[in-house]
């Protein structure tokens, strides 16, 4: 008999279900006729664009024109490190075990 690993496995595709009001459904339903879809397709869709929306938002940071150059020239021409700095390389050395 031949075991069946992990990676041998198909994805299983997962349900998602919500009770809407019928005045939400029929908007949904006008939406995605209009699109061309179903209206799971339609719902996944959008669900999908607003989650990456919001992950955006939250994993993108935005900097005004003069910010993005300050912190590119600080990449480019990072100050030297002074001496709390130096200080807590070695605090750090001695504190936190490696595992490399």
């Amino acid at each position: 008999m031949r075991t069946t690993h992990a990676k041998e496995l198909k994805p299983v595709d997962e349900r998602v279900t919500a009770r809407v009001p019928t005045s939400t459904r029929s908007i949904i339903e006008r939406a995605a006729a209009i699109y061309g879809s179903t209206i799971n397709q339609f719902i996944v869709q959008a669900a999908v664009e607003r989650a990456n929306e919001v992950l955006q938002n939250i994993e993108v940071v935005k900097l005004s024109a003069r910010d993005a150059r300050t912190f590119l020239d600080a990449l480019a021409k990072p100050p030297k490190p002074n001496k709390r700095l130096l200080g807590a390389v070695r605090a750090h050395g001695r504190l936190v075990e490696s595992r490399d």
